[in-house]
């Protein structure tokens, strides 16, 4: 049976819009694939914390100085006035501004995470918690270099969140974040990892996630999760021209965190590997001169006196892997080395002279005050001598007419280094005839010199070598 045109024009119309619809009706294949963090949420808000910190304040110190109480006639009545306004000045323990930040429990028993810089010179460190419970916080310990603290609440049965790890972190990877930015309480954001193994200036010991959550002042020491409920990150540091967020934000690895809090629960301080080099990223044409297709590891501009030279690295060495993990730049090195067992032999895979080959090295600790980073110039203050040190800069030990080694004198004040004839700009290559490799060295050679006994020291001055006499006291 034949229909009319008509007819069959309108069934084939009516088909097509069936066909049509759902296409046109269904979401988007992306807004499908969005995570939904409600879940994430609400298993694991109980176990954030707010931190609220009242700055401790120097006291006593708010009069001009030299200035002491004005002498009054016995029978004044203004001496007891001035000695009760003075003594209180200079007893009574002040405190400046509350500051806030964020954390984390990560036993039942209370202990928390959050950032060192957040409870840097507290006084009173309150926590509260998620159902407005506040709690006196103990300051286990803390450690600068990675910006991790460790605070005990006395409280049980408390809720904890899951630990999970960074290793297997992709970059795309979707993440959330919790604290009390700007003081609201318990706020979420979301957003993916941007990159990993970030190295911040100054912060040579965390590969930092990088981020495009939403962080701003408050979500500090806050827990950064992933999909599956995990922490795998402690939030700590933006990047902001305006103070607030711009886009960037930075979490220290879990697994960092981890190790901190472990040392910090054992001995109360934590201690990293050392090995002793500054290096330097390879450039294209630093590559093409040492005989390699790409630029890639770590060379060492300068060794220490320390476990590499020990160990038989040269300046002019490349480092290519350190105990089995492979170094891309240089700026992967100091976090591995960091996070090694002091006393650990390692392997160090290095090339030289187009040459590969591996070097056994024992770590050190390395030094409290770090002025062996490898980060740039360091100062040391010698008040034994009343003069100030830094190490060289790398123009300074390159240059062809340069001392090559040494110490550079920045400042010269009244005291032995004066009556030496030590100057501004001096360059002191060696002490007591050992050769200067650091400030932090020649500090040490100082610190054991002995007293009434002259000692003579190879200066570079203006290009020419001078040998000077000085005597201890």
């Amino acid at each position: 049976m034949r229909f009319p045109l008509r007819l069959r024009c309108a069934h084939l119309f009516i088909s097509l819009s069936a066909m049509l619809i759902p296409i046109v009706l269904a979401p988007p294949a992306s807004a499908a694939s969005l995570p939904d963090f409600t879940d994430l949420i609400e298993r694991n808000q109980a176990a954030v914390v707010n931190i609220s910190i009242e700055r401790k304040r120097q006291s006593g110190r708010n009069f001009p100085e030299g200035f002491d109480i004005p002498e009054l006639p016995p029978d004044s009545p203004f001496n007891d006035f001035f000695r009760r306004f003075f003594q209180d000045q200079g007893n009574m323990q002040g405190y400046g501004s509350t500051a806030f930040g964020s954390g984390f429990i990560i036993s039942e028993d209370g202990y928390i995470i959050s950032n060192h810089h957040v409870i840097r010179d507290a006084g009173d460190v309150i926590v509260r918690l998620s159902d407005r419970r506040e709690y006196d916080a103990e300051i286990v310990g803390s450690d600068e270099r990675s910006d991790i603290a460790l605070l005990k609440i006395e409280a049980q049965g408390l809720p904890t969140v899951r630990i999970g790890t960074d290793y297997d972190l992709r970059v795309g990877e979707w993440v959330l974040a919790i604290g009390s930015p700007f003081g609201f309480h318990y706020s979420a954001t979301a957003g993916i990892v941007s990159a990993k193994s970030r190295s911040l200036q100054g912060e040579n010991y965390v590969p930092f996630i990088q981020t495009d959550v939403a962080i701003n002042p408050g979500n500090s020491g806050g827990p950064l999760f992933n999909l599956q409920g995990e922490v795998i990150g402690v939030n700590a540091q933006i990047y902001s021209r305006t103070g607030s967020f711009m886009g960037l934000s930075f979490a220290i690895p879990i697994g960092v965190a981890m190790d901190v809090v472990r040392q910090l629960r054992e001995k109360g301080r934590v201690s990293r590997g050392w090995l002793g080099v500054h290096v330097q990223d390879l450039t294209r044409e630093l590559a093409e001169s040492f005989g390699m297709e790409k630029p890639k590891g770590a060379l060492v501009a300068r060794v220490l006196d320390g476990p590499a030279r020990k160990g038989g690295v040269l300046t002019g060495d490349i480092i290519l892997a350190f105990n089995g993990q492979e170094i891309e730049r240089s700026s992967d090195l100091p976090p591995v080395v960091g996070l090694t067992r002091v006393g650990e032999e390692v392997d160090v895979d290095i090339l030289r002279d187009g040459e590969e080959i591996t070097l056994t090295v024992k770590l050190g600790e390395l030094p409290e005050d770090d002025m062996q980073q490898s980060s740039g110039k360091r100062e040391a203050d010698i008040d034994r001598f009343g003069i100030t040190v830094r190490d060289l800069s790398e123009e300074e030990l390159t240059a062809e007419d340069g001392p090559g080694h040494g110490v550079v004198v920045t400042e010269v004040e009244d005291g032995i280094g004066r009556q030496a004839g030590l100057r501004s700009g001096d360059v002191i290559k060696t002490f007591k005839n050992e050769k200067i490799t650091s400030a932090v060295d020649f500090k040490r050679i100082v610190s054991e010199l002995e007293s009434g006994k002259a000692v003579s020291m190879l200066v570079h001055r203006n290009g020419d070598p001078v040998f000077l006499a000085l005597r201890p006291e």
